[in-house]
């Protein structure tokens, strides 16, 4: 029997909608990857615990890490206490810290299971920064800590550096201090301000260009300890550009939600490999999982339109959960995971859950059906009922 429902529109009336009835996919079973590929998971909240929700951070962490080894089992990395996990947006730095001690922790269950860990300043009272000094302390203080777990870093974009620093030369200072003292080779981030306006003019100019100097020469001064680069500008040709331009086998890590499958396939460019595909940190991967796994499995074995087939439904989907505001991508992503029954409710750290509106929500819904991307349809149905009726749609 069809599912059908009735679902807001963007004029505000409300209209009929069956699910087409099209089976998710699948990756194969062991299925081996060409690419390295992170999923930047998100973080469930705890709604039973008695706390101001925009002031304070509780986490379901049992129900959090049984997501990242979903992640794992599929064959993905885990990119942990990224933005993705509402870092600096709910998810404090005590916090944060815990949630990559218990993943590093989980992860020894899950032979060759990647986890890449986010290293930043976000502890630091931002209007209280006022030196370069203080934002190279805290990098080191967060350094410290997650290697002392044996944690690989990615080392994040800084709002308290944007603050303070006078120019590309500041930027300089602090990563070839960070990167001269890194035990393993990190990931840097490039995070655009459609993430987090706090970052705007990051590496120390707006113009994207002469950004992408400063990065691309602190890179090759460090190029050993520079496992690659996520860059997320939503700008695909500024990442080829970029790519082209690393130091031989350093990575490119696509971070682009808008682009990621032709990314990720490559163009072939150049001699060098790393120069013409790029690897994935993404957050849509979270909300995407099973055919992110499914696509590359395919992509590995040299199917590139069967791996087109899978991934590029679900680019219109993705295109929806990042559109502007961006920074509230967050919310369709832990929708995402509530309608397919991987978290029982639908509550975000700091009270996230009511940055998009009802006939956004909707939108998502109807693409992820399109993309075959509801793993149980008919509990996406009755959650998303759920969701209609607590806004007076019954």
């Amino acid at each position: 029997m069809a599912l059908s429902l009735q679902l807001p529109t963007a004029s505000g009336t409300l209209a009929a909608y069956t699910l087409r009835g099209s089976a998710p996919v699948k990756p194969a079973p062991g299925a081996k990857f060409n690419r390295i590929a992170y999923s930047a998971a998100h973080v469930v909240a705890d709604p039973l615990a008695a706390i101001d929700p925009w002031l304070q951070c509780a986490i379901d962490w049992d129900t959090t890490i049984a997501y990242r080894q979903r992640l794992w089992s599929l064959g993905l990395g885990v990119a942990e206490a990224m933005d993705t996990a509402q870092r600096g947006m709910g998810l404090d730095w005590p916090t944060s810290l815990e949630l990559i001690r218990r993943s590093l922790d989980a992860a020894k269950d899950h032979p060759g299971a990647l986890v890449a860990s986010g290293c930043g300043t976000d502890h630091l009272v931002l209007e209280n920064v006022k030196t370069v000094d203080e934002v190279i302390a805290g990098y080191e203080e967060q350094m410290a800590a997650i290697e002392k777990l044996g944690g690989k870093l990615i080392v994040m974009a800084s709002r308290a550096l944007a603050r303070v620093a006078k120019g590309p030369a500041d930027y300089e200072r602090v990563y070839d201090r960070v990167l001269s003292q890194a035990k393993q080779p990190v990931v840097l981030h490039w995070l655009g301000d459609m993430f987090d306006p706090a970052l705007a003019g990051y590496w120390g100019t707006k113009d994207l260009d002469a950004a992408m100097d400063t990065a691309l020469g602190i890179i090759a001064a460090h190029a050993n300890k520079v496992d690659g680069i996520k860059i997320s500008l939503l700008d695909k040709d500024k990442e080829i550009a970029m790519r082209r331009r690393l130091p031989a086998g350093v990575r490119m890590y696509t971070g682009d939600d808008f682009n990621y499958a032709e990314l990720i396939a490559g163009d072939g460019f150049g001699s060098e490999k790393t120069h013409g595909q790029s690897d994935a940190l993404l957050g849509i991967f979270d909300a995407i999982a099973p055919a992110a796994a499914a696509a590359l499995g395919e992509l590995a074995q040299g199917n590139t339109t069967r791996f087109h087939d899978i991934l590029g439904p679900t680019v219109p989907l993705s295109r929806h959960i990042f559109a502007a505001p961006t920074r509230f991508y967050k919310t369709g992503v832990v929708f995402m995971a509530w309608l397919n029954g991987h978290q029982s409710h639908f509550t975000m750290v700091g009270g996230q859950q009511s940055t998009r509106s009802l006939p956004h929500l909707a939108e998502l819904f109807r693409l992820a059906d399109a993309a075959n991307l509801l793993e149980q349809p008919e509990l996406a149905v009755r959650r998303m009922k759920t969701l209609l009726a607590l806004h007076g749609v019954e």
